[in-house]
């Protein structure tokens, strides 16, 4: 008896409404491993008076960042689709923009602000499609990436403030 190459999908989500979502859920991948290079190079390369608190505060982010985009890639696969995993396609799919040039701290929190913000905006905008499909899985894992996302831009903009 042949082994068949590969065993449908059976999870009480329609096949289109998988795809749509998993296609969302990718471009929350491509931004959040966007915004995970962008804050490591921040690490790398942040100076100035604020140089202790920002290095430390943005590796936490970074490895925070890291991790999401593990369980964020799972999810894709577990829907039934290929995860992106190349530059270009994370350029063609994310929402956030690299910084050119150096960068100066203040600008590299304002920066990192906007990268979280779009990253909350992104998950948001997946919302509707897993809710219409009740896809409770990736409705945690949405409302789990925003919630961290909501709570790292304000403290970051705290930091902006006199």
């Amino acid at each position: 008896m042949a082994i068949p190459s590969s065993i449908p999908i059976d999870i009480g989500i329609a096949e289109k409404s998988r795809k749509q979502i998993a296609q969302g859920v990718s471009h929350l991948l491509a931004d959040t491993y966007t915004l995970y290079l962008k804050t490591h190079n921040f690490h790398w390369n942040v100076t100035g008076p604020m140089f202790q608190t920002l290095h430390l505060m943005f590796e936490q982010h970074y490895n925070e960042l890291w991790t999401a985009v593990d369980l964020i890639a799972e999810r894709i696969r577990a829907l039934g689709l290929p995860a992106p995993g190349t530059y270009a396609e994370f350029v063609a799919l994310s929402s956030i923009k690299e910084d050119k040039g150096p960068v100066k701290a203040e600008d590299m929190i304002r920066s990192l602000v906007s990268g979280h913000e779009a990253v909350i905006k992104t998950a948001r905008g997946v919302f509707p499609l897993a809710e219409k499909a009740d896809d409770q899985v990736t409705i945690e894992l949405l409302t789990q990436r925003m919630q961290v996302h909501e709570k790292t831009a304000w403290m970051l903009r705290s930091l902006l403030q006199a």
